[in-house]
């Protein structure tokens, strides 16, 4: 039987690039939800009204869902099942907005894999994610540090 899984420490090589395909569809639920059940109230991601003065002149995805999504899409083929733990997020930005109804795709390049000197048989992997809208456009760009397992020392 073949089983879906993440990468192994091993199975990481600096400089290979990941397409996440399918990408995710921004509805408003999405928004209006993940925007209320973290507690921000920014008026540009639920008031339609309000965002029609502002200059997008309608609402903006809630650039943490872009965040989240953006890192979601990568987990079925880089960290699923073998993920320890996730280290640290930087060099976060998001230069264009998303809008609901924009398709979110995302990208993943292998900057740097390295044994790990205080947790035999796991190390260290950062990853930089670029997140696209459906035409081309990026809307999030993140560096993401995770510690994985090494195949010696699957859990």
């Amino acid at each position: 039987m073949i089983e879906q899984r993440g990468l192994y420490l091993e199975e990481f090589v600096v400089g290979e690039r990941y397409a996440h395909r399918p990408g995710r569809t921004v509805t408003d639920a999405d928004n209006v939800v993940f925007t209320t059940l973290t507690m921000n109230a920014q008026a540009l991601h639920l008031d339609a009204a309000y965002a029609a003065t502002q200059p997008f002149g309608r609402p903006l995805v809630n650039s943490m869902w872009t965040l989240s999504t953006l890192v979601g899409l990568s987990v079925a083929q880089l960290t699923q099942g073998t993920l320890v733990a996730q280290l640290g997020l930087t060099d976060v930005s998001f230069p264009a907005p998303l809008f609901v109804g924009d398709t979110l795709t995302a990208e993943t390049e292998i900057v740097s894999v390295r044994s790990s000197a205080s947790r035999p048989g796991q190390g260290v992997v950062v990853m930089a994610h670029t997140g696209c809208s459906q035409n081309g456009e990026v809307v999030a760009t993140a560096t993401r540090t995770v510690l994985v397992w090494a195949l010696e020392g699957r859990a």
